[in-house]
């Protein structure tokens, strides 16, 4: 009798210790069936809720587009608060932008670079991928601009900016002729700017006079040009309206048409395009009175 009380003993603790192994296996970290399914529930309400949140602001990743944009320096500032605006009404869309010298950027897009737009600071380097231009200016017959989009977007002025206080006493660019100047700074003659530059110069009769005399340097896009000027590195500068602007530049003479010809910024959507409809949307956007605000803030004037 005694034996078998000591077995039935023995059994009823073995199975209150299994037991409480048991739980303490769940106390350890272990979780139920009903948390593990609460845990679960929540999780996908927040990622249902997330996904519902961006497909509300068009960001789905099916939706969203990246629309790459080639576009002269001296747009940096205009199209970067332009960028910033279109965001707000097309939030699908992602402008990512390239500045440089339309020389550079004509180059990179012959070479086969991704670009749905391009924004040249001159008719020359728009030509050059235009079928329909002059063969004389598009010498390697490239067809590579969306026949219908090109339009003219914007026209500047080509002005005489001197750092703060005007040093070396500059007033006009017939003054580039005299010795008050030691040192002008140019864009290269292969970027727009530049090539604006040496029109003026050369209607003045002194381009000769001042490269013999050592007296001109050069930048490779109007950025390099304004801000040699900014840090008085140079006498003067040639650069564009809008630049001297932005960079709050003292202006001194703005060239007229007998100078230099009109400063006429060309845009258009490539063939090359991935996304061609947006960036006609876009191209279109730019022709309203929210960028002409913009535009005409600092100095350009829509193109006629």
């Amino acid at each position: 009798m005694k034996k078998l009380y000591a077995s039935v003993l023995a059994g009823v603790l073995a199975m209150n210790f299994l037991a409480g192994c048991g739980g303490n296996d769940n106390a350890a970290g272990g979780t139920t069936a009903a948390e593990s399914g609460s845990a679960l529930s929540a999780e996908t309400t927040q990622e249902k809720r997330a996904e519902e949140t961006k497909a509300a602001a068009g960001e789905t990743e099916e939706d969203k587009v990246e629309l790459l944009i080639f576009a002269a320096a001296s747009m940096t500032e205009t199209m970067t608060e332009i960028a910033e605006m279109y965001k707000e009404i097309k939030p699908g869309v992602e402008i990512v932008y390239t500045f440089d010298s339309s020389g550079t950027l004509k180059t990179q897009i012959e070479e086969g670079a991704d670009c749905d737009i391009f924004i040249s600071a001159a008719q020359k380097q728009m030509n050059q991928l235009d079928i329909t231009a002059d063969s004389s200016v598009n010498t390697d017959g490239l067809d590579l601009v969306q026949e219908g989009t090109r339009f003219n977007l914007v026209e500047n002025k080509v002005v005489l900016a001197v750092p703060d206080g005007n040093p070396a006493g500059i007033e006009t660019y017939e003054d580039l002729g005299t010795d008050k100047l030691n040192l002008l700074c140019l864009g290269n003659e292969d970027v727009p700017v530049g090539a604006y530059s040496i029109e003026i110069l050369t209607s003045l009769g002194i381009l000769q006079q001042l490269e013999s005399g050592s007296k001109i340097t050069y930048g490779s896009n109007v950025k390099e040009v304004t801000t040699q000027v900014k840090e008085a590195s140079v006498d003067c500068g040639i650069i564009y309206a809008t630049d001297a602007f932005s960079a709050g530049l003292t202006v001194v003479d703005e060239a007229d048409k007998d100078q230099c010809k009109q400063v006429i910024y060309p845009a258009a959507v490539l063939k090359g395009s991935k996304n061609k409809e947006e960036a006609k949307e876009f191209l279109d956007y730019l022709t309203g009175d929210e960028c002409r605000a913009v535009f005409e803030a600092v100095g350009f004037t829509m193109a006629q």
